[in-house]
C-alpha cells in the first residue's frame, strides 16, 4: 500500500491553545469585577466606561466568543487534522482566521465599553463587526470542509459531524439574527421589531448556546475523551441517535426564554415541547461519555485530565436537565428573571465549557510540546479550587433565586404585597451576592495557576510547528448504497451529510418563526401605540448605550404578584416599534415597562445623578455625565431614516423637522426641571433618557396603583 508523507500544522494549534487561557483569564476577571460591583457600586468608578452596563457584555463575549470560541478552534484544529489524516486545507486561512478572530475580540472590547452596542444579548456587536464575524466564520468553514475533502480517512468519525453542524448552524443563526438597517458606522436598527425581534434573537440565543457552547464541545468530547481514556467510545449507535435527535429538537427550544410573555402562546408550547423532549439526547450524550469510562474508574482518581472531564461531563447533564426543567411554565413562573438563570448559565460555563477546555488543554499542551505534565499537583490543585469555585458560585445563586421570587411573590393577609420596594429584596441578597464573588475568585486562582503550570511545561519541551506522519492515500471508488449501513455511506459523503444537517436545523426555526410575520393575528396590534418621538429615540438609544437593559426588563408578566408590583401585563402590541426589544432576561433592577408618569422629572433626574438621594441604600451606579454630555441630535435625521427602513411609519420628510420637535420636547422637561430648583440644559443627554423613561407603558391605559 502506498503510503502519502505529510504534515500536521500544530503552529495554529498553539495559536489557539496560547489564546484560549489568556483570553479566559481575561474573561473572568471581568467576570469578578461586575459580580462585585453588584454589591460594591463605588467600583463603578463613576465613568462611563467602567459600569456595570458596558462591562456585562465585555464578560459574556470574553467568555463566550473569546475564552471557549478560541478553546473551539483549538480542538478542531488539532482534532480534525488526525481525523482526517491531512494537514488542514490551506495555512493561509488557517493565519487569516486566527489573527481575525483576535481582532473581532479586541473590537468587541473597545466598542462595548465606548457604548456601542446593540443591546441584544449574546449578539451585542454593531453591524461592521457582525460583518467581519461572517468572513472570519467563512473562511475557517472554507478551510474546514476543504480539509475534510481532502481527507484520507473514508469515514467521518462523530467529533466531525459535531463540528460540521456547528459550522453550518452557526452561520445561519448569526447572519439572520444580525439582519440591521445602519445608522452610522457603529449604530444601526435590527429589521425586526418587538415580538419578532424577541423570538427570532432567542431562536439565536439559545442555539448560540446549542451549536457553539455545546456542539463543537461533544465534538471535542468524542476526539479528546477517547485519547485521555485509552478507550473506545461507549456507544456508535448512540452516538449516531444522539447527533440526528439534539441537532432536530435543540433548534425549537429557543422560546422557552420567552414563557408568559407577548409571544404567540403555541410558540411558547411548541418551545416548551421541544425543551422536554431535549433532555433525551443531551442525557444520552452524557451517558455516552460516562460509559466510555467504564472500567478505568482507577484510572480517573489518578488521572488529573479524566477528572475534569468527568465534572465537565456531568456538568452538561446538569445543565441540559435543568433547562427543560425551567422550561415548565409553573417552574418558569417562579424562576425567570431571578438569579436561577445565572446559576445554570454559569453551570454551563464554568462546568461544561470550562473543565472541558481545561481537560483538553492539560492532554494537548504536553503532546504538543513532547513532554511530560510540569506539576501534576498543581493541576490537581486548579481541579479542586476550581471545582469548589463553582459550587460557591452556583449554590448561592439559587439560594438567591429562591429569597427572590418568595419575596416578589409574597402577599399579607390583606392582599396586599409584603416586599412592594423591590430594593428590599435585592439587599436581602447581597450576601449571596458576596458568596458568588468568591466562587469567581477561587475559579479564577485556578486558571491562573493552570497558565503557570501550562508555561512550564512548555518551557521544558520542545515544540514541532509541522509533525510530519504517513497515511495510505483515500482510494476514491464509488461504493454502493447499502440499508443495513446507510448511515455508514453518509459518513463518506461530507456535502449530502452536511446538507441533511442543514435540512434538520432549519425545520424548527422555521416552523417557530415566519407565522409571526405572515400571519398578523399572531400580534395583535393596538390603535393608541405610536412611534417614539425623535427625543424618546435618542433617550432610548443612550439607555441600551449605557446597558440599563442588563439589569431591568420591559414585559409585566400576567401574574398577581407582578401587576401589582409594576401596572397592567405587557401585550404584544406595544412593542411593535421597539427596534430592538428590551424585555431582559433578569431583573437586577425593578421592571420598567410602566415607569413612565409614575414619578416626576426631578425624580428621575436625581436618581440617574445620585441613585441613593431618591432610593436610599440603592446599589445602583451613578451616571453623573449624562448631566453634562451634550446629547448629539446631528443624527437625528439618519435615525428617523433608518427606522422607517425597518418599518416605522413616520412620515416622508419628517426627518427634516424632527429635530424642532426634538426641541421643544426638551425644553418642556428642562423647564419643569428648572421649576423644581435644578439648573438644567435642555440639551443634555439626561433629558433624553428622562423622556424615554417617561414614555414607557403610557400608550395604553395603565390602571391605577
Amino acid at each position: 500500500m502506498q503510503m502519502d508523507t505529510f504534515s500536521y500544522d500544530n503552529k495554529i494549534v498553539k495559536y489557539f491553545t496560547i489564546a484560549t487561557a489568556i483570553w479566559g483569564a481575561v474573561g473572568m476577571l471581568v467576570g469578578i469585577i461586575i459580580a462585585l460591583q453588584l454589591y460594591i457600586p463605588a467600583l463603578n468608578l463613576g465613568l462611563p466606561y467602567t459600569t456595570y452596563g458596558r462591562l456585562r457584555p465585555l464578560h459574556t463575549n470574553a467568555v463566550i466568543f473569546a475564552f471557549v470560541g478560541n478553546g473551539i478552534f483549538m480542538g478542531i484544529y488539532y482534532s480534525l487534522q488526525r481525523l482526517c489524516k491531512a494537514r488542514m486545507y490551506n495555512d493561509v486561512l488557517s493565519k487569516l482566521h486566527f489573527w481575525g478572530w483576535q481582532l473581532i475580540i479586541v473590537l468587541a472590547a473597545v466598542t462595548f465599553i465606548s457604548g456601542m452596542t446593540t443591546g441584544k444579548e449574546y449578539a451585542e456587536l454593531e453591524w461592521p463587526i457582525d460583518i467581519l464575524v461572517a468572513v472570519v466564520w467563512v473562511i475557517f468553514g472554507w478551510n474546514m470542509f476543504g480539509t475534510i475533502i481532502k481527507r484520507r480517512e473514508k469515514h467521518m468519525y462523530v467529533a466531525i459531524w459535531f463540528y460540521i453542524a456547528t459550522v453550518v448552524t452557526v452561520a445561519i443563526l448569526h447572519i439572520v439574527n444580525s439582519i440591521a438597517v445602519p445608522v452610522s458606522l457603529f449604530k444601526s436598527y435590527p429589521v425586526y421589531a418587538g415580538v419578532q425581534d424577541a423570538l427570532v434573537q432567542w431562536w439565536y440565543g439559545h442555539n448560540a448556546v446549542a451549536f457553539f457552547l455545546t456542539t463543537p464541545y461533544l465534538g471535542m468530547m468524542y476526539y479528546f475523551l477517547p485519547k485521555a481514556a485509552n478507550r473506545p467510545v461507549y456507544s456508535y449507535r448512540l452516538s449516531i441517535i444522539h447527533f440526528w435527535a439534539l441537532i432536530f429538537i435543540y433548534i425549537w427550544a429557543g422560546p422557552h426564554h420567552l414563557l408568559y410573555t407577548a409571544i404567540p402562546d403555541w410558540v411558547q408550547s411548541l418551545g416548551t415541547v421541544f425543551s422536554i423532549m431535549l433532555i433525551a439526547p443531551s442525557w444520552g450524550g452524557m451517558i455516552n461519555g460516562l460509559l466510555t469510562l467504564r472500567g478505568a474508574w482507577d484510572k480517573v482518581r489518578e488521572d488529573v485530565v479524566l477528572k475534569f472531564f468527568v465534572v465537565a461531563i456531568t456538568a452538561y447533564g446538569m445543565a441540559t436537565f435543568e433547562g427543560p426543567v425551567l422550561s415548565l411554565k409553573d417552574v418558569n413562573a417562579l424562576m425567570h428573571f431571578t438569579d436561577w438563570i445565572i446559576a445554570h448559565a454559569h453551570v454551563g460555563a464554568l462546568g461544561w465549557n470550562g473543565f472541558l477546555t481545561f481537560a483538553v488543554l492539560y492532554w494537548i499542551v504536553p503532546k504538543l510540546w513532547h513532554t511530560q505534565l510540569y506539576s501534576k499537583k498543581l493541576a490537581n490543585f486548579h481541579f479542586w479550587i476550581g471545582f469548589l469555585g463553582i459550587v460557591f458560585y452556583v449554590a448561592s445563586m439559587y439560594w438567591a433565586a429562591l429569597v427572590q421570587t418568595l419575596m416578589w411573590k409574597e402577599f399579607t393577609a390583606d392582599g396586599l404585597l409584603q416586599y412592594p420596594n423591590f430594593l428590599e429584596t435585592v439587599l436581602q441578597i447581597v450576601p449571596m451576592y458576596v458568596i458568588r464573588s468568591i466562587g469567581g475568585v477561587l475559579y479564577l486562582t485556578g486558571v491562573i495557576v493552570m497558565m503557570y503550570n501550562l508555561f512550564k511545561t512548555a518551557k521544558q519541551g520542545s515544540f514541532l510547528n509541522d509533525e510530519e506522519v504517513q497515511a495510505p492515500a483515500l482510494e476514491r471508488k464509488p461504493d454502493q448504497f447499502n440499508k443495513a449501513k446507510k448511515h455508514r455511506w453518509l459518513e463518506s459523503r461530507p456535502i449530502q451529510f452536511t446538507i441533511l444537517t442543514t435540512i434538520a436545523v432549519l425545520i424548527g426555526g422555521i416552523i417557530e418563526i415566519v407565522p409571526t410575520f405572515l400571519i398578523k393575528s399572531n400580534i395583535p396590534t393596538i390603535a393608541s401605540v405610536r412611534p417614539y418621538t425623535p427625543l424618546e429615540i435618542h433617550g432610548r438609544d443612550i439607555y441600551i448605550r449605557e446597558g440599563c437593559n442588563t439589569c431591568h426588563s420591559q414585559m409585566i408578566r400576567p401574574f398577581r404578584s407582578e401587576t401589582e408590583r409594576y401596572g397592567e401585563y405587557s401585550k404584544a402590541g406595544e412593542y411593535v416599534y421597539d427596534h430592538p426589544f428590551l424585555w431582559g432576561s433578569k431583573r437586577t433592577g425593578p421592571d420598567l415597562q410602566r415607569i413612565g408618569g409614575k414619578y416626576p422629572n426631578l425624580w428621575h433626574y436625581l436618581h440617574m445623578i445620585d441613585p441613593t438621594s431618591t432610593s436610599p441604600g440603592s446599589l445602583m451606579p451613578a451616571y453623573p455625565w449624562l448631566a453634562e454630555d451634550v446629547l448629539n441630535i446631528s443624527t437625528t435625521e439618519a435615525k428617523i431614516n433608518a427606522l422607517r427602513a425597518v418599518g416605522v411609519p413616520y412620515p416622508e420628510g419628517y426627518e427634516k423637522i424632527a429635530n424642532d420637535d426634538l426641541r421643544k420636547q426638551a425644553e418642556a422637561i428642562a423647564q419643569d426641571l428648572i421649576n423644581a430648583g435644578v439648573p438644567a440644559d435642555s440639551d443634555k443627554e439626561l433629558i433624553a433618557l428622562i423622556a424615554y423613561l417617561q414614555r414607557l407603558g403610557t400608550d395604553i391605559k395603565v390602571r391605577q396603583q
